[in-house]
């Protein structure tokens, strides 16, 4: 199996500790390593053929949290071409390397993930789908509450293996109300898409020729490209757009796997403070000169090194760096991707 792991992100989701320059994946958000770092953990338990795919603005500090790898292991984008742009940019590369029916998983790497053996276990019966039917099979996260936040794989028939359990996929649901996220929490039927999708060249490539036209040619486009200079003007042409639309929604044969492992997307800082270790107050305090009094269910950074005083507050967020002072009520700390991309549009 070949492991490619997507470092991409534009930093907004976790500001002020994550920026465009240096976005989640490259923190130490959860342990003493970055996040990257335990991608790259766990990709080590699926393959010795490892990928990262990031973009040019912080390759650099990918590099130097991954020194065991090459150069040619890195898979730079001259720009921010959304998810779809980077599943291209990885074909590309993998299909110049490798066997063309040798399944490539495609990973990220600003995921929680705890028990590496479950990841591994899952990821290979995926690989091993794919390549015996020839199909894209992503793995799907079975949910722990009825999410409103993530989107949804609905699962159809299943597909019998000898020691396993694959499924047809029925559709995709988008973040749904919570009434309709309880009944899909309830029915069985449905797993949190978390992303994954696992699949040989051909079968990626046969399902971009049959379902996914702008695709196609898209990945046509860059594959005829004959040096780095062609290569970059073809893919600052692709549209920005995420995968789950330009790919995952079209193809009508792709088959999935239930995760067997734990799983948390950090896409705010509430579900970063549900990852880390709190005290007996429900707190996470890191960083300088940090002071609480009557404070419940709160997650408080300091960077910088002025005292932060938090006093009579619970369920809020107060993040202070050089870079900006994040003061927000927890349960709607969502709200700062869009605030941090307001920031920056006025600092152009």
């Amino acid at each position: 199996m070949i492991a490619v792991i997507v470092a991409g992100g534009s930093g907004t989701r976790l500001w002020p500790l994550s920026t465009p320059e240096y976005p989640k994946h490259l923190l130490n958000v959860i342990d003493d390593t970055s996040l990257l770092q335990n991608a790259y953990s766990r990709a080590k338990r699926l393959s010795d053929k490892i990928y990262v795919i990031t973009e040019i603005s912080h390759a650099h500090h990918v590099k130097e949290q991954l020194p065991d790898l090459p150069n040619s292991a890195f898979v730079i984008e001259p720009a921010r071409r959304n998810t779809s742009g980077c599943m291209l940019a990885a074909l590309h590369h993998v299909q110049g390397l490798h066997d063309h029916d040798e399944a490539m998983a495609i990973l990220w790497a600003d995921h929680c993930i705890r028990d590496a053996e479950g990841f591994a276990q899952s990821f290979k019966i995926a690989g091993r789908a794919s390549e015996k039917h020839g199909r894209v099979t992503l793995v799907g996260i079975e949910p722990t509450y009825p999410s409103t936040g993530f989107g949804y794989i609905h699962k159809a028939a299943a597909v019998a293996e000898d020691e396993f359990v694959i499924y047809n996929v029925e559709g995709f649901k988008e973040k749904p109300e919570l009434e309709t996220a309880q009944k899909f929490f309830q029915s069985g039927e449905y797993l949190w898409n978390g992303g994954y999708l696992v699949g040989t060249v051909n079968a990626f490539t046969k399902a971009m020729e049959t379902y996914c036209p702008q695709l196609w040619n898209d990945y046509q486009s860059l594959v005829a490209t004959s040096n780095d200079d062609e290569y970059k003007n073809v893919y600052l042409g692709f549209e920005s757009i995420a995968l789950d639309y330009r790919f995952n929604e079209l193809v009508k044969d792709l088959l999935v796997v239930p995760a067997a492992f734990d799983w948390m997307d950090l896409g705010s800082f509430g579900d970063l403070h549900k990852a880390v270790i709190s005290d007996k107050q429900g707190n996470y305090a890191k960083g300088n000169c940090v002071e609480l009094e009557e404070v419940e269910s709160s997650y408080i950074y300091n960077q910088d090194n002025k005292p932060v005083v938090v006093i009579g507050m619970d369920n809020v967020v107060v993040v202070n760096t050089k870079d900006g002072l994040l003061v927000a009520r927890k349960d709607i700390a969502q709200k700062v991707g869009e605030v941090s991309k307001r920031i920056q549009k006025k600092e152009k």
